[in-house]
């Protein structure tokens, strides 16, 4: 078994579940997605796309590219949420977490694509 894959693969698919799990609730409430969640998930991807880096083929090209997209999708929540709360001092409104929710749905898409094409890549294997 290669450890570097192991982790490489456990940080994929753990940036995809706690995306998911930031994801899941009413769009519109905030007191269903947790900031700190968001910050877990943001630090997961950027991690998830260091690792990316290595990869030289064409897969790991597309790899990189979806981690980017779903790390632009988080990053702009994050600015969204800090903006609403910080500057405008609006807080939370439900208009505001539809926003931060909708771009991190997007960032969601991104990291199911990048776990379906890892295990595609993991299926073309031949031993």
């Amino acid at each position: 078994m290669n450890i570097e894959k192991v982790i490489f693969s456990f940080f994929i698919v753990l940036a995809l579940t706690l995306n998911f799990g930031f994801y899941l609730g009413e769009i519109h409430n905030p007191e269903h997605h947790n900031v700190y969640e968001l910050f877990a998930t943001i630090i997961v991807n950027l991690i998830a796309t260091v690792l990316k880096f290595g990869e030289r083929t064409q897969m790991g090209a597309v790899l990189l590219a979806t981690s980017l997209v779903a790390d632009l999708g988080l990053i702009a929540a994050a600015l969204v949420w800090a903006y609403a709360v910080y500057v405008a001092g609006t807080g939370l409104t439900g208009s505001v977490t539809a926003v931060i929710v909708s771009l991190a749905g997007g960032a969601l898409l991104a990291n199911a694509v990048s776990v379906v094409l890892l295990v595609v890549e993991i299926s073309l294997l031949r031993r």
